[in-house]
């Protein structure tokens, strides 16, 4: 099955800066929410999928990973230890525990189902309650980078057209980038995991289609030349940049320059290097890329 994508994780250490720089960037970002394993996100939502900032919250208690169960947010923890970014991919899932048994007949690691809940806010502040079960899959070459898939059991509480309309246009994420020094090494992991047979763009890349977005795998360089400032060293396969599509790409380019956010011109999009972004690159492309 091609899955599409649920949302992106962005571990930050500072949650309340990060949001105010994705809102000066024209989105907008909901309210702080705590999750009662000591992590704590805002979100932007398009019709389709959403950005997650996510950081731990002060003195909180972080569940270490056990056998056969896969902590969320210890893997956040980590990852802040050495930087902030673009942590981890998370696909759309119909039936969670059905991926987790098919992740583990593939060799995707053998993880429990994690299913939650928590009191959400409607636009009007009323509360609503979302439910999501994840199933967690793990590739041991790429430590750095995350995998799961989260099913939604309350859709109709959660995506809401309200939370949908963003200053800059943006109607939703368009391509995910992930830096790799080989990336063939990757393949087998992600035709599993995404149910999708990639193409080759380029002579090393691979791009795999995830709904009417896709995924690219491409080396340093190739991610470096594309979305500007990304390490070029990378050890470990990571995930470095997002694409997001907007509807008037002229006026976000003015919103940037009047938001005193650095930006390049590469191709037709305009790219916010990671350096000014919380250590992931943001490019906003028109919609007819």
């Amino acid at each position: 099955m091609n899955r599409r994508i649920d949302h992106l994780v962005i571990a930050v250490r500072d949650l309340d800066k990060s949001a105010d720089f994705y809102h000066r960037l024209g989105f907008q970002v909901g309210a702080r929410n705590r999750h009662s394993w000591g992590t704590e996100n805002r979100l932007v939502q398009f019709p389709s999928a959403f950005l997650e900032l996510i950081t731990v919250g002060e003195g909180a208690r972080i569940p270490p990973h056990n056998q056969g169960h896969f902590s969320f947010g210890a893997f956040v923890q980590d990852y802040l230890r050495d930087r902030e970014g673009l942590a981890m991919l998370v696909l759309e899932s119909q039936d969670a525990k059905a991926d987790a048994a098919y992740f583990a007949q593939k060799g995707l690691g053998s993880f429990e189902p994690f299913h939650f809940e928590r009191t959400g806010k409607r636009p009007d502040g009323s509360d609503t309650k979302v439910a999501f079960t994840l199933a967690f899959a793990s590739d041991k070459a790429a430590p750095k980078a995350g995998f799961f898939v989260c099913q939604q059991h309350y859709p109709e509480n959660f995506w809401n057209p309200a939370f949908q309309a963003h200053e800059n246009g943006a109607l939703g994420l368009a391509t995910v980038a992930l830096a790799a020094p080989e990336p063939s090494l990757c393949k087998k992991f992600l035709v599993d995991f995404t149910g999708s047979i990639p193409t080759s763009p380029a002579l090393h890349d691979l791009s795999f289609r995830l709904g009417d977005a896709h995924l690219d795998v491409m080396t340093p360089d190739d991610a470096a030349e594309s979305y500007v400032s990304v390490e070029a060293e990378l050890d470990q396969p990571s995930f470095v940049a997002f694409a997001v599509r907007v509807e008037d790409i002229q006026l976000q380019s003015q919103r940037l320059e009047a938001s005193e956010i650095p930006y390049q011109h590469v191709g037709s999009r305009l790219v916010v290097p990671a350096s000014a972004a919380h250590g992931v690159a943001i490019a906003f492309e028109p919609t007819q890329n």
